[in-house]
């Protein structure tokens, strides 16, 4: 066979923004939920960059009838008039081109998180329409692009205005994303975010589709950020709350931080020019090295330490702690196009010494709270060295297990190489007698549970180690619990949730999910939870002593699959998982080949909080009452569909 030449007919140009419609996922993460609610922060910090800069003080986002979405600012407008280089107004190419913008340029913004000055261009593309408004110099402008960026309104002028500021209303494009459904909830909370690291600046979000409407307005910033992530549990110190301006680089810091007793994890968040670093970096680490020093230094200065250093995790457990920096535009460094890792060097100096200094004051002139805190961490301390040393007699004997009541349903998997194991949760014995018989016997773990696992939002911890099933489930995994929790010794690469699609398969989900986010947070945050999405549908007919059969996740999908089976077909509605037999299981829903999973993750803190407060909380009524609101079990978003 004749080699195929590769020429440079080969290499196709995308122009403008094609490239961005080609791969959407590598300006915005993906193409689905999480990727459509991204267009929205873009504009969003345009308009919080301007804030930065001290021009408007308020922010509003109305969520339209027409699916579509308007961000409105009182900045100082997107420049209209002729850039010199293209002789284009400078409003038209920061909407059509990429890497185009004033964030450039120090002297126009001090500090900005669209430092790759691509997400109004991308936002843009990615819309069927984008409709832009601009107040400057006492008269409106208005330009409109149309099917991804297209310009077909160019820039005119329509008045005269006494106003100043920026009004973007776009339409996601339904070609590009999975579902082009905005959550009022999702983007709610990103504006509570904003208002928090935002004191004086007002959010404001307004949905016309059902009329809700809040504002976001926060005094105190931080201070009552961290207040909010810790109403529901048990303080041992008030929030303190730590700033300063660095005069060498002129970073801007500000950390909020407490102490909650009965709390097993580390809760740190933290934003740069605020865009949220969810993945962490130089600041986080400056943070952690800075604070370790000084509950060490203190301690040892207080002979309360018995001459052993406490462990960095130690002394974060049950802290929360909101890190907020302003780094100047030369000095910024993101690590991918979403920015979310700072990789900024000097960020950890600047940071660890300011927690040090700050911190070690602060536990000097409030002795009370910090010998609190001390007790805190060497409490936390003994129990960590405790689970060390049972983890390790139980790799050499029987006896730790012989005081823990374990269930005996677990079907284990039979390799030893964890990360490729996975563990499949289900709902009840008949589902989990079907996926025994489904299983990849080499790599499939399954256990049934018996009932509804426990609420551990609201019961004691000797209880949640006396349950048979959470017992089960700790020892499965092998990773331990709480602050000895280990990511490095978990025994599968996913827990994978399968639940039945209706109200009981949810709330099982939800507590078991609880329970993860309160003694395994680490396994939702390094990305091994799963929860498995078994079909609604099976269409099929025989045809010529053949079966002709497809799968269906949703309404759409089922119309999808009537066409491809044809006439003739008969349907099958799923209503749980125990009405497939081990070969409709395994192909639908467990097989990594052709299954759908939805992988679990903590994208919004607050979000979260107020969530694990709703399901959880013992108000029952509330609970059913935001069940029945807010989830269809009727329909599955198709976005899950890019998971495998």
């Amino acid at each position: 066979m004749a080699e195929r030449q590769y020429t440079a007919n080969d290499i196709h140009i995308l122009q403008g923004l094609e490239g961005v419609r080609k791969r959407p996922a590598m300006y915005i993460g993906s193409s689905n939920s999480m990727g459509l609610h991204h267009l929205v922060w873009e504009i969003v910090d345009n308009a919080v960059d301007e804030a930065l800069s001290g021009y408007g003080k308020n922010i509003t986002v109305t969520l339209h009838k027409d699916g579509s979405c308007s961000v409105q600012d009182e900045g100082r407008g997107i420049p209209t008039d002729i850039n010199k280089e293209t002789g284009r107004p400078g409003v038209e190419i920061v909407f059509t081109e990429l890497h185009a913008g004033g964030k450039f340029n120090s002297s126009v913004y001090k500090s900005a998180g669209g430092l790759h000055g691509v997400g109004a261009a991308v936002t843009n593309a990615l819309s069927s329409y984008c409709d832009v408004k601009v107040s400057q110099n006492g008269s409106n402008y208005h330009l409109r692009f149309e099917n991804g960026g297209h310009l077909v309104a160019p820039l005119e002028k329509t008045g005269e205005t006494k106003k100043h500021g920026t009004l973007v209303r776009f339409k996601p494009d339904k070609e590009i994303f999975s579902t082009v459904d905005f959550k009022y909830d999702t983007i709610a909370s990103h504006l509570q975010e904003s208002a928090f690291l935002m004191k004086g600046v007002r959010f404001i979000i307004n949905d016309e589709r059902t009329g809700q409407k809040e504002e976001f307005f926060y005094q105190d910033g931080l201070l009552e950020f961290v207040g909010r992530l810790n109403e529901n549990k048990n303080p041992i110190i008030p929030v303190a709350s730590f700033t300063d301006v660095d005069p060498t680089t002129h970073i801007e810091t500000e950390i909020a931080l407490q102490y909650c007793f009965e709390d097993y994890n580390e809760t740190v968040y933290s934003y740069v020019n605020n865009v949220k670093t969810s993945d962490g970096g130089t600041h986080e680490s400056g943070f952690r090295n800075g604070i370790t020093r000084a509950v060490n230094d203190f301690g040892e200065q207080q002979s309360l330490l018995k001459n052993k250093k406490l462990e960095g995790s130690d002394i974060r457990e049950g802290l929360t702690a909101v890190i907020s920096l302003k780094i100047p535009e030369e000095l910024l460094e993101f690590e991918g196009q979403t920015k979310g890792k700072l990789g900024t060097p000097i960020a950890y100096q600047v940071v660890s010494n300011l927690i040090y200094n700050k911190f070690t004051y602060y536990l000097a002139e409030n002795k009370e709270n910090a010998l609190q805190i001390i007790k805190k961490c060497i409490d936390s301390q003994n129990v960590r060295i405790a689970a060390r040393k049972a983890k390790d007699e139980a790799r050499s004997s029987k006896k730790a297990k012989q005081d823990v009541i374990l269930s005996d349903k677990l079907t284990p998997a039979q390799s030893k190489d964890y990360l490729k194991n996975e563990l499949f949760i289900v709902e009840g014995d008949s589902a989990g007698g079907t996926a025994k018989k489904g299983r990849d016997r080499i790599h499939q773990a399954i256990l049934p549970l018996r009932g509804k696992p426990l609420n551990t939002d609201s019961i004691a911890l000797d209880k949640l180690l006396h349950n048979e099933e959470m017992a089960t489930i700790i020892n499965t995994i092998g990773a331990g619990f709480g602050q000895s929790f280990d990511i490095e010794d978990i025994h599968y690469g996913k827990i994978i949730i399968m639940t039945d699609a209706d109200t009981d398969g949810a709330h099982i989900q939800t507590l078991l999910l609880t329970f993860f986010y309160h003694y395994m947070r680490n396994l939702i945050t390094s990305g091994h939870v799963f929860v498995a999405v078994p079909p609604l549908y099976r269409i099929y007919k025989e045809e010529n002593k053949k079966l002709i059969q497809e799968y269906a996740w949703d309404d759409k999908g089922l119309e999808e699959a009537k066409k491809k089976v044809g006439s003739g077909y008969k349907i099958n509605r799923y209503k749980g998982l125990g009405e497939m037999d081990a070969i409709q299981l395994k192909e639908t829903t467990m097989d990594p080949k052709t299954r759908f999973l939805i992988q679990v993750d903590i994208n919004d803190p607050i979000l979260v909080e107020k969530r694990v407060g709703v399901l959880m909380g013992r108000d029952a009524s509330v609970r059913r009452e935001w069940l029945e609101e807010n989830v269809d079990f009727n329909k599955v978003d198709t976005f899950i569909k890019e998971v495998k």
